[in-house]
C-alpha cells in the first residue's frame, strides 16, 4: 500500500491500478496540472562560471545529490 501524492489515500501498488500512484484519474490530473502550471519546482544552483564551484568547495560537476 502506498497513499496518493496527492491527497493520501491509501491504494494499492499493483499493475491492476491504471493511475498508479495515485487513486484516481482525477489526482493523476491534478497533479499533471500543478507540474504543468509550474506550482512544482526543482530548485537549480547556477554558477556564475566554473572556478566558482572552486572557490566555494563544491565539484565542477555540481554539489552531490543525496
Amino acid at each position: 500500500m502506498v497513499s496518493c501524492p496527492r491527497c493520501a489515500t491509501r491504494v494499492i501498488w499493483s499493475s491492476e491500478n491504471p493511475w498508479r500512484p495515485f487513486c484516481s484519474e482525477h489526482c493523476k490530473m491534478m497533479d499533471l496540472g500543478a507540474w504543468a502550471s509550474e506550482r512544482y519546482r526543482i530548485p537549480a544552483v547556477e554558477y556564475d562560471d566554473i572556478n566558482d564551484g572552486a572557490e566555494q568547495n563544491i565539484p565542477a560537476d555540481g554539489p552531490a545529490l543525496n
